[in-house]
């Protein structure tokens, strides 16, 4: 007999099964099906025993008879639903307790069998109750993680070693003084980067301006940049002070930098190099303390070898380059952003949060997401408001290219479970070294960024 409940911290793989029969033949044969099933199976001849080890979020399914000396299965199932009304408890009925076992699953019970029942079938109904177990601490664990979350993580979200590496470099260069350079695709997250650094810096008590180069109209470009002196022009009436210099002793971010217009761009290499601008209708410098942090979606290089781009801005910039990597190559953080952008939608629709199933959420793992982290975010709002049942932004990937997704997802988990041992990587996957090492070159991944 177990005198210890498997804990909330117990590997969520590792679902338990407490069985209850009092029947010691019955007991025996149950045990040993469950066992050749693949769970560690703890039996009990009766229930008082088990509901004084229950503990909330144990990592267990209950199986247990109704009719038992002492304290009844029912009785059992009221004790658990009291301590955590999530644990799933299957019963077990004799002949004619039926319309029993259907209000027991009214009360709360997730499923019950009625004897004499098959190996097969018993099997099988707790097979998909520790998959409903596995799930809730799933998300219990990610609801947790977020809940937790302080400093960087609580804004840049993801344990992706390319995210890991990132926020601790947007730490170790926030306070610098240089000038910043971002690169992403579309919907990575370029401007949370962006105010990430400026937040975490002495500039955060000072204004953050963002701007868009590419939603500005280039006839009034350098108005809104630079501002302009009473009379500059027709219509100015006053005095207007630029973004440039609304964010001085703060932060300017200017998105979309490839879509800057050649003319402004000698002008912003001007105020890069001099720390100082001239308002339209002025001629006295007014001096800057202004940190810039430029993004882009294109390569800048090869905008500049094209002619689109100067290269003086272009070498100008290119001093603290930091890169986002797009989802399809973290699709680890996928549970963890979506739990999140879910989270987030239930509280702005006010509607509960939902769950997951488990199956969804691998397919969600197999897309591409060209649209990356705002793309997810998209479809999880769909999702909460039931729009989509499927919380899908795209059509599934090919199968082929789903079963690679989930490979890597699987040999990166192991990889920093190791500690970045492929050792040790390779006995949890059961996989031989030279296969694992095949599989690694495969997906570009590499041991030492693990460590």
């Amino acid at each position: 007999m177990m005198d210890t409940m498997p804990q909330g911290d117990t590997p969520i793989n590792d679902i338990q099964v407490l069985l209850v029969e009092d029947d010691p033949t019955v007991r025996a044969g149950s045990a040993q099906a469950l066992d050749l099933a693949g769970f560690l199976v703890h039996s009990y001849d009766s229930a008082e025993p088990v509901a004084k080890l229950l503990q909330p979020h144990c990592a267990a399914v209950l199986v247990s008879d109704v009719r038992l000396p002492g304290m009844s299965g029912l009785e059992l199932l009221a004790a658990a639903r009291a301590i955590d009304a999530d644990l799933p408890v299957i019963l077990v009925t004799g002949h004619g307790d039926i319309a029993m076992a259907v209000q027991a699953m009214h009360d709360g019970a997730y499923d019950f069998i009625e004897k004499p029942y098959s190996s097969e079938q018993l099997a099988e109904v707790v097979r998909r109750a520790a998959d409903k177990r596995r799930l809730q601490l799933e998300v219990r664990t990610l609801r947790q993680r977020l809940a937790h979350s302080a400093g960087i993580d609580a804004y840049l979200l993801g344990n992706a070693p390319a995210m890991q590496a990132l926020r601790q470099v947007i730490l170790d260069v926030a306070g610098q003084p240089a000038d910043v350079l971002i690169y992403g695709e579309t919907g990575t997250g370029k401007e949370l980067v962006a105010r990430c650094l400026h937040q975490f810096s002495e500039r955060g008590k000072h204004q953050y301006v963002p701007v868009n180069c590419g939603a500005i109209p280039e006839t009034i470009f350098e108005s809104e940049l630079f501002g302009h002196e009473a009379g500059a022009f027709t219509g100015a009436a006053k005095r207007q002070i630029g973004k440039i210099e609304h964010a001085s002793r703060g932060t300017l971010f200017l998105d979309e930098i490839e879509s800057l217009p050649l003319a402004m761009q000698v002008k912003l290499l001007r105020v890069l190099q001099e720390r100082c601008i001239q308002r339209l209708g002025s001629n006295t410098p007014v001096p800057l303390d202004v940190r810039v942090i430029a993004a882009s979606k294109e390569d800048l290089k090869d905008y500049s070898d094209q002619g689109k781009f100067r290269p003086d801005l272009y070498y100008r910039l290119n001093l603290i380059v930091l890169h986002i990597p797009p989802l399809r190559e973290r699709r680890e953080d996928i549970p963890l952003l979506f739990e999140h952008f879910m989270q987030d939608a239930a509280a702005r629709y006010k509607r509960a949060c939902p769950v997951v199933p488990a199956a969804q959420m691998q397919q969600l793992m197999a897309q591409d997401w060209p649209g990356n982290v705002r793309e997810l975010r998209n479809a999880a709002d769909r999702f909460v408001l039931g729009l989509s049942a499927r919380a899908e932004a795209a059509p599934p990937a090919p199968l082929a290219d789903q079963v690679s997704a989930f490979e890597r997802m699987l040999i990166e988990q192991a990889l920093r479970a190791a500690g970045g041992s492929v050792a040790e990587a390779c006995a949890a996957l059961g996989l031989p070294k030279q296969t694992m090492y095949h599989k690694m070159q495969k997906y570009g991944l590499a041991a030492e960024d693990y460590r």
